[in-house]
């Protein structure tokens, strides 16, 4: 009896260590496959293609760890951007916040066109005015004012449609991505229209990069010495708008090599993937297409916010890698 209970715990035992077993492999092989939250599909199937030939020591298209540069678009490519950029709703609430500072506004119609959300009078007036207030509700603090007025901002703020955190609104599949570009020797850079006081307090949480990678709009600062101490102060004025054209200048200033990975969503991106692609040697161009209107928006063309017109039209011509949100 004694010897046929051991056979049975023996089997159950050695049962256990199997199933175990096939456990462990089933979840390593898991971590093995790249880009998890991607469906099987040409888009995948092309990033993973190249990240395989570039980092193959010997092969044809091998390229060295320290040319292995990758340069993402931030708005609608690592996060979402609709129904309008997040810094602009950051910047907008700036502008009520420090109006109590500005009678002077009460007269101005930009601002009471803003005040009463009246998009025909914005539109009517054209941008110069509304962003006139803008810069002016952004300026006049130290960058370290300026830089918690930023955090304090992100942890309060609401999206509008999914009433979640902005920072909580990044794509899980472009995370993934720029996890499996960095294990594979890459070093990833944000190069945004959007500026860099306001990518950098949360964007290495987010995705691993840090403020020193993150190429963006400058807004001009001077230093100063306030109570006997120096102080970097923040100015009305633009320095450097990191958009369309200025895109591969914003990377040759802060980077110094020619990216030979690249991925937008937009015409503001086309330059940047033009530029990634005139270098030599095997190169990536891709661009995500927002199809996907139930889980998050659905937008291209005619789109108020990062229009994909010229940027798509060459992508399809060259045979560029378009990821559609909703399949892939």
């Amino acid at each position: 009896m004694i010897e046929e209970t051991a056979a049975h715990v023996h089997t159950f035992l050695r049962r256990r260590r199997v199933l175990l077993l096939a456990a462990l492999l089933c979840v390593a092989h898991a971590w093995a496959q790249p880009l998890p939250s991607w469906n099987e599909g040409p888009a995948k199937q092309a990033i993973v293609r190249f990240v395989t030939g570039v980092t193959t020591a010997g092969g044809p298209d091998f390229i060295a760890p320290e040319d292995r540069i990758a340069v993402f678009d931030n708005d609608g490519t690592l996060w979402a951007e609709q129904p309008m950029y997040f810094q602009l709703a950051f910047m907008l609430d700036q502008v009520k916040a420090v109006a109590p500072r500005h009678p002077e506004w009460k007269n101005d119609p930009a601002f009471r066109a803003l005040a009463a959300r009246d998009h025909a009078a914005l539109a009517a007036m054209g941008p110069k005015p509304v962003l006139k207030l803008l810069a002016v509700a952004n300026s006049g603090m130290s960058v370290a004012v300026y830089d918690k007025t930023i955090r304090d901002w992100l942890a309060t703020a609401r999206h509008p449609k999914f009433q979640r955190s902005y920072t909580e609104l990044v794509y899980v599949p472009m995370q993934e991505l720029l996890a499996y570009l960095r294990a594979n020797g890459f070093k990833t850079f944000i190069v945004s229209g959007g500026s860099v006081e306001f990518m950098r307090p949360w964007a290495e949480k987010a995705y691993g990069i840090p403020p020193e990678q993150i190429v963006g709009t400058i807004t001009q600062t001077k230093l100063t010495v306030v109570g006997g101490k120096p102080v970097l102060m923040r100015s009305p004025k633009i320095d450097f708008v990191d958009d369309g054209p200025g895109k591969p200048v914003g990377i040759y200033r802060s980077i110094g090599r020619r990216p030979i990975f690249a991925f937008g969503n937009s015409d503001g991106d086309w330059q940047m993937l033009q530029w990634t692609a005139a270098g030599e040697g095997p190169r990536f161009m891709g661009l995500v297409h927002h199809t996907d209107a139930e889980r998050e928006f659905a937008y291209d063309r005619q789109s108020r916010i990062d229009k994909l017109d010229n940027a798509w039209d060459e992508a399809v011509a060259k045979g560029w890698t378009v990821v559609d949100m909703r399949k892939d």
